[in-house]
């Protein structure tokens, strides 16, 4: 089947009535993309990111759209209602700006939309030990590397970030066998779920998204993890003192946080207390700009640096707990 994709060019102050408008008319699936709500949204989110790709940036510049599909068959009668309808909003709320509602259209075949996303995750090397392999392609051939098998999802932590491959690549030179991991800011769980497949004894993976607790489970299940050596759990440890506490009853050989620069320079003044003397903390999701600034406060802390990572723009740095 043939779709008809059509893409309304309006205006931020009026797309959302727009919007809500042509769903009454009984167009569903309407795809919204408006520059002013996506600067909103990374002025909102700010402390959970130090870097925006330049091509979705410029990709959204100056962009107030509404995308919809109709039949390729019936394209005629259904340009002709859309217009219909375009018209007969700017004429009910006269005093809203709609911008031009030029339509653009481009003939689109129906396709697997509920699979072709997977062609996008596939077998990822890392380090001289791992691959990462997507749920679906769990038996596939590893060339002897350790498997860590993830359903990829909403949660960040796929392995495709330099961040969480840095980290993986430290995670083979530190794990020996036997250690006590917490991941703080685990996302999808894959560098707990790492450190048991290389030898750690038992992990606690947290995060401050309450899905990535569940996530975390089930990817541990997919890697045949006991649920007692992996302990997922919600939390944010700067906020609350009850998980800062608890870690700090029973401090790790290794701490964990690949998240941003912002939360790891907060989090460093509290990192010894959840470490071991002489335990490591791994820190990554560090943007090269703020390499000396994340230094500088990790060195404050009375973590010392001692093997850094460069990666695409992104460090990570393994650091040593010292009295």
């Amino acid at each position: 089947m043939q779709w008809l994709e059509c893409t309304i060019e309006t205006a931020s102050g009026g797309i959302e009535l727009l919007a809500a408008y042509l769903e009454q008319c009984g167009y569903d699936s309407l795809t919204v993309e408006d520059e002013t709500e996506f600067s909103d949204f990374l002025d909102e989110t700010r402390p959970n990111w130090d870097y925006v790709d330049d091509a979705l940036r410029s990709a959204m510049a100056g962009k107030s759209q509404i995308r919809l599909y109709v039949d390729q068959a019936k394209s005629e009668s259904e340009l002709q209602r859309l217009k219909s309808s375009l018209d007969a909003v700017r004429s009910q709320f006269s005093n809203t700006d709609f911008g031009t509602l030029h339509v653009s259209t481009k003939v689109c075949q129906d396709e697997d939309w509920e699979n072709n996303w997977k062609e996008y995750y596939q077998p990822i090397p890392i380090g001289e030990k791992l691959i990462v392999l997507p749920e679906w392609l769990k038996e596939a051939e590893t060339g002897g590397r350790i498997p860590v098998v993830l359903d990829p999802g909403l949660i960040f932590g796929t392995g495709q970030h330099a961040s969480t491959q840095m980290c993986m690549r430290a995670l083979e030179t530190i794990i020996r066998g036997g250690e006590t991991v917490a991941d703080l800011g685990s996302g999808s769980g894959i560098l707990a779920i790492t450190s048991l497949l290389l030898g750690a004894a038992n992990a606690v993976a947290i995060d401050i998204d309450p899905k990535a607790e569940d996530v975390a489970r089930s990817n541990a299940a997919c890697n045949g993890l006991a649920g007692q050596r992996l302990n997922a759990k919600t939390g944010n440890v700067l906020a609350d003192a009850a998980i800062r506490n608890e870690l700090a009853a029973a401090p790790a050989d290794i701490v964990i946080a690949n998240i941003v620069a912002d939360v790891i320079i907060a989090l460093a003044p509290n990192v010894k207390q959840f470490l071991k003397e002489n335990g490591t903390f791994l820190c990554s999701g560090i943007i090269d700009t703020r390499e000396a600034e994340v230094a500088a406060a990790l060195e404050q802390s009375r973590l010392f640096i001692t093997r850094r990572f460069a990666q695409d723009g992104w460090r990570c740095f393994v650091c040593e707990r010292r009295m």
